[in-house]
């Protein structure tokens, strides 16, 4: 017996924190559908090296959808001061510009060091490696706590598909149990309205019974109209649907390929079955078939 593993929504949202004597770290992420795995994951500027190792986390742990997300940070007071910085080289560059234009438009030179905090860009702020080193630890948890609501989030959901796309499989099953039961008699009754309307165009019926050429070619007109390959391949189809929602994991494009397939069968059966009764129940099947598709648009 196969290992079960859960079936995953690809919606989803998350939240996660995280702090240590550097600083405060908020993670937010959602994801919804998507055919492929899409990062678009905001970080800070001074974070860009970061970039990398984060999309790497989230790669272990989804393989579908589109993952919005930012990370926002919030330094203690202590790191915040122990990274200010005065740009010497630019409030000299600015102060000798102002002292040249007030000379020249006769004020008085009365600049002083409150000048700096007015000066654009004079005080920076640069954390260093070390920093930074000592911040992904915090980024990585709270990450890590974002993620683990997300995956819970897309597990329930998964879990509310998985339920409601059995069901709809059983019900197809069910209809197509009833085309099984009926297709005989169709097939049967296909071939003897075929040969009643060929004898109704000869002149002479008795040389219908003689004509073997004429008999093959009835018979094999009524074979086209035969679809229990067709219903063979849809309930193959479907307990293999039935089958990967039970054992779960990563089955939304295999899911996907399947229903196609089903369809498929179900188109064929419509076109080939020339009876009210069995296009009637081909109708509620592709109506079913295509609620089941918009299900499983969303698994991952």
């Amino acid at each position: 017996m196969e290992p079960s593993m859960s079936l995953m929504s690809m919606t989803g949202r998350g939240t996660g924190k995280a702090a240590n004597h550097l600083a405060r770290v908020e993670v937010e992420l959602s994801s919804v559908n998507r055919k492929q795995l899409d990062l678009n994951i905001v970080l800070p500027r001074f974070l860009s090296s970061f970039e990398s190792p984060v999309h790497e986390c989230v790669r272990k742990q989804l393989a579908r959808g589109r993952v919005t997300g930012e990370i926002r940070v919030t330094w203690s007071a202590r790191a915040q001061a122990a990274a200010l910085r005065v740009d010497e080289a630019l409030v000299r560059a600015q102060v000798a510009a102002l002292r040249a234009t007030a000379k020249k438009m006769g004020l008085a030179d009365d600049l002083g060091a409150s000048l700096l905090l007015q000066l654009p860009e004079a005080i920076v702020v640069e954390h260093g490696e070390r920093d930074l080193a000592g911040l992904w630890p915090v980024v990585a948890q709270a990450l890590e706590a974002a993620l683990a609501k997300l995956l819970t989030m897309r597990r329930r959901e998964g879990a509310t598909l998985a339920r409601d796309i059995r069901a709809r499989l059983k019900q197809l099953g069910a209809w197509t149990k009833e085309i099984r039961v009926r297709a005989p008699a169709v097939a049967a009754t296909y071939r003897e309205n075929l040969l009643k309307r060929i004898a109704a165009a000869l002149p002479d019926n008795s040389e219908l019974a003689e004509d073997e050429r004429l008999l093959k070619e009835v018979a094999l007109f009524a074979d086209r109209a035969d679809i229990t390959e067709e219903l063979v391949r849809l309930d193959s189809h479907r307990q293999q649907a039935t089958h990967l929602l039970r054992t779960g994991g990563v089955v939304g494009r295999t899911l996907d390929f399947l229903v196609q397939e089903m369809g498929r069968e179900i188109n064929t059966i419509g076109a080939k079955a020339n009876d009210g009764d069995i296009i009637r129940r081909v109708i509620d099947c592709k109506a079913e078939l295509e609620r089941i598709r918009e299900q499983v648009q969303n698994i991952e």
